[in-house]
């Protein structure tokens, strides 16, 4: 990459929302490729149903801060970078002070189609470049993981969800590139299989599931998801991010 490089990402700042399977393994490479300053945010606390996918969760760290423990293990990686964990939900109300410092680069790995739209429309407004993740839940081939204009994404329903919430809520339009850097999947998604034990219906065993925001008990479905789809998400929204931080 070369110096010049190097040194514009050790000088950057990258805000992400969501530290699930695609934030926390987007936010370990920027951590890995030099980022200076990486704030994470994110509300959830660890579960046990994280611990397929997501970097951080494992034994000892079930029901702590997703953001605490993983600024622990940016910081153990870049002990010169500055990381800072923010346990906070993105919401209208908090968008203005969460996009505080402003970032050189914002990435979106929110799961919450509305949170996800909000936070959407306002980069594009506040002219913050972006890259943003769509479905990586339901699949199973990492090859067919894209990235592209949020105009010109293929055969992602939850893509064509947001930008359905995005032309309805916030007015925007997609006749032409939007300047938004989308990840996403080529592949159909898969419906998720019913359980043998699962005999009482969907059961949340998350600490925190019930938080008022985004309860899980409220989700129509839950997506399966494997360790090797969010994961090549996670680090093709941290190359987007590196290229937009270095061009």
């Amino acid at each position: 990459m070369g110096e010049a490089a190097v040194s514009r990402l050790a000088r950057s700042s990258v805000t992400i929302f969501g530290v699930g399977g695609v934030g926390s393994f987007a936010a370990e490479a920027l951590a890995r490729s030099g980022v200076g300053r990486i704030i994470l945010v994110d509300f959830d606390r660890i579960c046990v149903t994280n611990v397929n996918r997501q970097l951080h969760a494992m034994k000892g760290t079930l029901g702590k801060s997703k953001v605490m423990v993983m600024a622990e293990r940016l910081q153990a990686i870049n002990p010169d970078a500055l990381i800072e964990a923010r346990a906070e939900f993105y919401s209208p109300a908090t968008s203005q002070r969460l996009l505080v410092p402003e970032p050189d680069v914002v990435i979106d790995a929110i799961d919450n189609i509305t949170a996800k739209a909000h936070l959407i429309a306002t980069c594009i407004r506040d002219k913050l470049r972006l890259v943003s993740s769509m479905g990586a839940a339901a699949r199973t081939d990492p090859t067919l993981v894209r990235t592209a204009d949020l105009a010109r994404t293929q055969m992602d329903p939850f893509a064509r969800d947001v930008r359905k919430m995005l032309r309805t809520k916030h007015g925007l339009t997609f006749s032409k590139p939007v300047g938004v850097t989308a990840v996403f999947s080529m592949e159909q998604p898969i419906p998720p299989v019913p359980l043998s034990y699962d005999t009482e219906g969907f059961e949340c065993v998350c600490p925190g599931g019930q938080n008022g925001v985004n309860d899980c008990d409220h989700r129509k479905r839950v997506e399966g998801s494997t360790s090797f789809v969010p994961s090549v998400f996670g680090m093709a929204a941290a190359a987007a991010a590196v290229k937009l931080l270095t061009c």
